[in-house]
């Protein structure tokens, strides 16, 4: 699958259906009919959504690890909390569930944004508050993180 694009301003409706912004649901059509995982986020307060294929790789990963290892099952129990099987209906709409909605804050403004291979699902005031801070902050994130001189780190 290619790297999705966008960041896009949605409702949830009283049932907690959102309906896919058709640019996404566009870019997601080659796996619209396999499904999604829906999980919380590790370092965030949103959700995120897998495309099957994108959640049996990372599943393919975290199979490797030893669970003879405490620390590695704590892991998997915490990464796998909550984690849901969802559909997108015939007309777009996928059902966020009631659990993870409440771990998402998750209402009635929401923001869904692509991060490379999945959907990330924020309540809008939270993902504004996650994306503010000054640009010298940004600035050095993406020089720690994208600067290497290293080819197999940083873009350039």
């Amino acid at each position: 699958m290619n790297s999705l694009i966008g960041t896009y301003e949605c409702k949830v409706d009283a049932k907690g259906r959102l309906m896919l912004p058709v640019s996404l649901k566009k870019q997601l059509s080659a796996v619209l009919q396999d499904g999604f995982v829906v999980k919380r986020s590790v370092f965030n307060p949103c959700l995120e959504l897998y495309p099957m294929q994108e959640w049996n790789v990372l599943m393919q990963k975290i199979n490797k690890l030893n669970r003879f290892k405490k620390k590695n099952n704590d892991f998997i129990r915490k990464f796998t909390a909550g984690v849901k099987i969802i559909e997108v209906d015939g007309t777009g709409r996928l059902l966020i569930p009631k659990d993870l909605a409440v771990f998402g804050g998750i209402s009635k403004e929401i923001v869904v944004a692509s991060a490379v291979n999945i959907v990330e699902i924020w309540d809008k005031d939270k993902y504004e508050q996650s994306i503010s801070g000054s640009a010298d902050d940004f600035a050095d994130l993406a020089e720690e993180v994208m600067g290497q001189d290293d080819e197999d780190y940083g873009i350039s």
